[in-house]
């Protein structure tokens, strides 16, 4: 798979240890070796999943075959959400259609992979939580704040000089948090969010994101506000949970000011807007 090696970071080490699963990653379109075969044996028995287009920030490095969703961001009373759909019985989803007038359908089958696809929190009919939760275990700033309590817009206003020692500062604030969680704010889905003005460039279509494709430049103007991105935080390699500016060694791989998997060196770029598309797994069927 020449694509894969081509695309692996120079100085990994476990360029050797992971090679087969690449190819089998991007054959299956779904980012688990084998996962072709999971499909395959499951999807009878379950319900949605299936070829899928999806908008997501971009892969540009490491064995990961795409790039992870992005989540559209609302802001109501200073407190951040990401946004859940509608129910749509005929797509068997909870789509949004023509997100934005973007022409792009926004569904819930976007998260249905690593796993993700078998929680409460994307089942489309569930009642959850949809604000962003704080999870203080990743950023210290975060453990100012409360855990399990919504992020605000105000814990970010240094967002245009913050920084950590990993790359260069005022590139984006970034937080972890969980999203779609029950009553009791857990069993959510982790996500990222950071705060940026790239992002604010990029949703205005200002500078180099002028060459946006015209679909993917109207989803991004309505999927991020006031500078916020965020993403669902799971690696489609090996479901391993990345970060933006998480781990100092992401310098040697080129992803200081990206968002990096410390398993196995996959490089996302959360200033690059994709638009493609992979195989949604089914979600098991309810039994309540």
């Amino acid at each position: 798979m020449p694509l894969d090696e081509d695309k692996y970071p120079a100085e990994t080490g476990r360029r050797r240890f992971v090679k087969g699963v690449v190819g089998s990653a991007a054959l299956s379109g779904v980012g688990v070796g084998g996962a072709a075969a999971v499909d395959a044996t499951t999807d009878a028995a379950g319900e949605g999943g299936g070829t899928t287009p999806f908008v997501a920030v971009e892969n540009t490095g490491g064995p990961a075959p795409r790039g992870m969703p992005i989540i559209p961001i609302e802001i109501n009373g200073g407190e951040i959400s990401g946004f859940w759909p509608e129910y749509d019985e005929n797509a068997g989803a909870a789509v949004a259609s023509d997100f934005g007038g973007s022409g792009i359908d926004y569904s819930s089958q976007w998260f249905q992979y690593c796993g993700i696809q078998s929680t409460e929190a994307v089942y489309p009919q569930s009642d959850r939580n949809n604000t962003f939760l704080n999870d203080t275990g990743t950023f210290s700033w975060q453990g100012e704040y409360e855990a399990g309590k919504p992020l605000t817009v105000d814990m970010f206003e240094d967002y245009q000089e913050w920084g950590n020692g990993i790359g260069d500062p005022g590139v984006g604030k970034p937080a972890s948090v969980v999203w779609r969680t029950n009553s009791d704010g857990k069993n959510g889905a982790p996500v990222q969010i950071i705060r940026s003005v790239e992002v604010e460039k990029m949703a205005n279509g200002e500078g180099k994101y002028a060459d946006l494709p015209g679909s993917v430049q109207s989803f991004v103007s309505e999927a991020t506000d006031q500078g916020f991105i965020a993403w669902l935080n799971k690696c489609t390699h090996f479901c391993c949970v990345p970060g933006f500016k998480t781990q100092e060694g992401s310098a040697n791989f080129g992803g200081a000011n990206a968002i990096y998997c410390q398993c196995h060196q996959s490089v996302y770029d959360p200033f690059s807007p994709v638009q493609a598309t992979f195989v949604a797994l089914p979600r098991p069927p309810k039994t309540e």
